[in-house]
C-alpha cells in the first residue's frame, strides 16, 4: 500500500500509544518498502524535542502530563528539518536528528539527502497532532489497550530507572499525556490504518481505508 501511493517521495507516519512497538514497527515496514525497491530514512520525533536546558532555562514544565504534551516536542524543528523538506517538490535535505535525547547533543548540522523516491518513516507518540499532521501522506496507529501500554512502558524503563522512578514517569506524565491527545485529536479517527499490535508477532488489521480488502503487506 505505501509503495503504491506515490512514485515520489512520501512521508508515513506511524503513532501509537506509549510501548505500542511503533519503533519496532516502523523499523519492519522500511525494511518491506526497500525490498520492494524504495530507498526509505527513518526517524523518531523524540530526536525532535526541546533540550531539557531549555525546560530548566525558561522555567516551563515538562514533568506533567500537561507539560510533556504541551512543551515537550519542538514543533518548528520537526517541521523546517524533517518534514517539510521531505515532501515531494521539496529540496529532500533533511535533518533525522535535532537534538539526541539522551546527551542533548545538538545534530541539527547533520544533513542527508533523501531520494526524489523515498520513503520517509517517522514514528512517534502525538504524530497526528495538527502541528504534523499535514505532512503525512500515510497515517498508521498502532492499536493496545492504556492499560497494556502502561505496564509494557513500565517494564521497558525499569532496568534503566528503577521500578519506582518508571512507574511515577508512565503515571505521572507519559499516560495522562496520552489522555488529553486522545480527547484533543481522537487519533484513531484520522487513521488510515489501525493496527492491533497487542501481540507483537501478530499484528492484526482493524481499519482500512472505505472500499479497501485487509492488506496483506503494508510494504
Amino acid at each position: 500500500i505505501v509503495s503504491g501511493l506515490s512514485p515520489g517521495r512520501l512521508i508515513v507516519a506511524v503513532d501509537g500509544f506509549t510501548a505500542a512497538g511503533k519503533t519496532c514497527f516502523g523499523h519492519e515496514l522500511s525494511a518491506a518498502v526497500r525490498r520492494l525497491g524504495r530507498p526509505t530514512l527513518r526517524a523518531s520525533m523524540d530526536d525532535f524535542k526541546n533540550p531539557w536546558s531549555d525546560a530548566r532555562e525558561k522555567g516551563y514544565d515538562r514533568l506533567s502530563g500537561e507539560g510533556y504534551y504541551r512543551n515537550a516536542y519542538d514543533f518548528v524543528s520537526a517541521r523546517d528539518l524533517l518534514l517539510s523538506p521531505a515532501r515531494q517538490g521539496d529540496s529532500g535535505k533533511v535533518v533525522l536528528c535535532a537534538h539526541d535525547p539522551l546527551t542533548g547533543e545538538d545534530h541539527r548540522d547533520k544533513v542527508v539527502v533523501a531520494p526524489t523516491d523515498a520513503v520517509l518513516i517517522v514514528d512517534s507518540v502525538f504524530a497526528f497532532r495538527p502541528e504534523y499532521n499535514p505532512y503525512w501522506d500515510y497515517r498508521i496507529w498502532l492499536d493496545v489497550d492504556p492499560k497494556l501500554s502502561l505496564t509494557r512502558g513500565i517494564s521497558r524503563d525499569t532496568g534503566t530507572e528503577g521500578i519506582e522512578a518508571a512507574t511515577q514517569l508512565h503515571q505521572s506524565r507519559y499516560h495522562p499525556a496520552e489522555v488529553i491527545y486522545v480527547a484533543e485529536v481522537n487519533p484513531r479517527t484520522i487513521a488510515d490504518v489501525t493496527i492491533d499490535n497487542t501481540d507483537f508477532a501478530n499484528p492484526r488489521f482493524l481499519h482500512t481505508p472505505p472500499a479497501a480488502d485487509p492488506p496483506q503487506d503494508l510494504g
